[in-house]
């Protein structure tokens, strides 16, 4: 039996009446059937690309086929999605999130702004203290770390580092795979550029990275569009700064043509956490519970690990010897990650702020 904690928070009178049953239910049992009398689940952010994504989500509707899964705008960046909560809060209709799947720095501010509920998933005490909130608000997913994904037909000298990219052989070449005024992932890898160039952790990097990308800017080398694989196969964005998860699933996609390289940087290796998160206003808070059950599940988790992302349970899994071999030997060298460097809260707060709120003044690059 397990013991679920939390409390729905919901606009009317009916919801409250029907939430409130389960949130003392004592059983998965209670929780399943509370699910599937709602019989949908809204998503935002997710492309079947992203961390395996589409196997995990149709794991989900194989073991609850009573539960539709409504998929909301899968390109959207993590302030997209705390906005979507934020324009639906009066709207239980097919457009407002049951869940989000954020960047780590959006979660205390969610918390903070009222647009998320506490859930506490059964799997809880196998989560490391420092990815999760520790009333419940939000708990961390998997992470990765800022790569290179380079289409070789056109790069023919592969970079290495950050400041490789300066130079002129790479004039229209590089990419974000978002747009550094809203995605966490963009903003990531500007913050990673500023560590390279040796800036102190939090609001100095931030700033650095900012500098960082003005210069590539200048140089004609940043390519202005938000960067996918299919862009850098045909040409548009041979060099696309992603996690390293996107860009070996991208690599995979891909089969050859063109041939891809993914390249972890010497300096400057940033690791993403990223967190999940139930509405405060979902319509269909149960169907979310269970949603988080099935992600911090031993299924969940391997399903996140077989798209090259490391769950946040990676550890308790591998103790137990509950990852399949196979999956195992399709990850990257471990040595790729010796250097990598989780920022703490406070320095991804600082760095997000000075990069939203200064991309367009010291970059100036609409980057869409």
């Amino acid at each position: 039996m397990f013991k679920f904690t939390g409390k729905v928070l919901s606009l009317t009178a009916v919801a409250l009446m029907a939430t409130s049953a389960i949130s003392s239910a004592q059983s998965m049992d209670e929780l399943v059937a509370a699910a599937k009398a709602e019989g949908q689940l809204t998503t935002i952010a997710l492309p079947h690309d992203w961390c395996g994504y589409g196997a995990v989500i149709a794991g989900f509707k194989a073991k609850y086929p009573e539960i539709t899964v409504n998929e909301l705008n899968p390109d959207a960046g993590s302030g997209d999605e705390i906005e979507a909560i934020k324009a639906n809060k009066d709207n239980k209709g097919p457009q407002a999130p049951d869940v989000i799947d954020v960047g780590l720095s959006f979660g205390p501010t969610a918390k903070a702004d009222g647009l998320i509920q506490p859930y506490k998933v059964s799997t809880w005490d196998t989560i490391p203290d420092s990815a999760k909130d520790p009333e419940g608000y939000w708990t961390g997913d998997y992470y990765g770390v800022l790569a290179m994904m380079v289409n070789k037909d056109l790069v023919k000298e592969v970079p290495t580092d950050w400041a490789d990219l300066l130079q002129p052989e790479y004039a229209n070449a590089v990419a974000l795979a978002g747009d550094p005024r809203a995605s966490n992932q963009a903003i990531q890898a500007v913050y990673a550029a500023g560590l390279s160039s040796g800036a102190a952790a939090g609001e100095a990097a931030g700033t650095a990275g900012l500098e960082f990308f003005k210069k590539l800017n200048a140089a004609g080398n940043f390519v202005p569009v938000i960067g996918k694989p299919a862009t850098l196969a045909q040409g548009q964005t041979p060099i696309l700064i992603n996690w390293d998860y996107n860009a070996l699933a991208g690599r995979d996609t891909l089969k050859g043509n063109p041939p891809v390289d993914v390249v972890v940087p010497k300096t400057g290796v940033v690791a993403g956490v990223y967190v999940q998160a139930i509405s405060a206003y979902a319509p269909h808070p149960n169907a979310a519970k269970l949603w988080l059950e099935y992600l911090y599940s031993d299924e969940g988790q391997i399903g996140w690990l077989k798209g090259y992302c490391h769950p946040i349970r990676f550890n308790d899994l591998a103790k137990n010897g509950k990852i399949p071999e196979d999956v195992m030997a399709k990850l990257p060298p471990a040595a790729s990650y010796e250097a990598a460097v989780f920022p703490s809260l406070d320095e991804q707060g600082k760095a997000k702020e000075v990069i939203t709120k200064n991309w367009d003044a010291v970059v100036g690059a609409n980057v869409q």
